[in-house]
């Protein structure tokens, strides 16, 4: 491929951290692999983000902005206080099927077990990513469940973590089908009608 078709290098050194730190590992995969990947120098990645872990922090934010997008796309075509609940499992399935980055598990949790010490960048883009699922299952817990509204959002929220752990242990076969079952029955528990 000639220079001229080559992408941007701060797109390939992108593109070559989310392929890599979220499947190997951030610790595990090292400067120079991402260097090589992505085709570009050590003073490129310093010029573009300073440090891999400013590289890993920008990953997640637009990993986080594209996961949004696509949990509000599922929310929208929604047509029922369930259905939006639930949606979070549906934008799952969409969001591994068509964004090609079907991950080991969750970048976001990787990143947390990974990295305890991590940046304030990265714990505040962790905290926006915890924020985001807390607030919107609770929002769409209230219509469904009144006062026990932050009972079902917790359980939905337990379901779709022990989902995103079971792409790790490789079971059940259908992680996402069964944690959205599991929602469904919370629902169904803390249903006020």
């Amino acid at each position: 491929m000639s220079v001229a078709q080559r992408s941007p290098a701060r797109t390939r050194l992108l593109d070559a951290a989310e392929s890599m730190l979220f499947d190997r590992g951030i610790r595990a995969t090292s400067v120079d692999e991402l260097l090589r990947r992505a085709e570009v120098s050590a003073a490129t990645l310093y010029a573009q983000f300073g440090s891999k872990d400013a590289l890993v922090a920008e990953v997640l934010r637009l990993r986080l902005a594209d996961w949004q997008a696509v949990w509000d796309q599922h929310i929208i075509a929604a047509d029922d206080d369930t259905s939006r609940l639930l949606a979070l499992f549906d934008a799952l399935a969409d969001y591994r099927d068509t964004r090609g980055a079907p991950g080991r598990w969750c970048a976001f949790l990787a990143t947390a077990t990974e990295l305890p010490d991590a940046t304030d960048d990265i714990r505040r883009i962790l905290s926006a990513d915890t924020e985001l699922l807390t607030t919107r299952l609770l929002h769409f817990s209230s219509p469904l469940a009144g006062a026990r509204a932050q009972d079902l959002a917790d359980e939905v929220l337990m379901a779709y973590n022990g989902t995103l752990v079971a792409f790790l242990r490789g079971r059940p076969a259908a992680p996402i089908e069964t944690g959205r079952r599991l929602a469904a029955a919370a629902v169904r528990v803390h249903s006020q009608g």
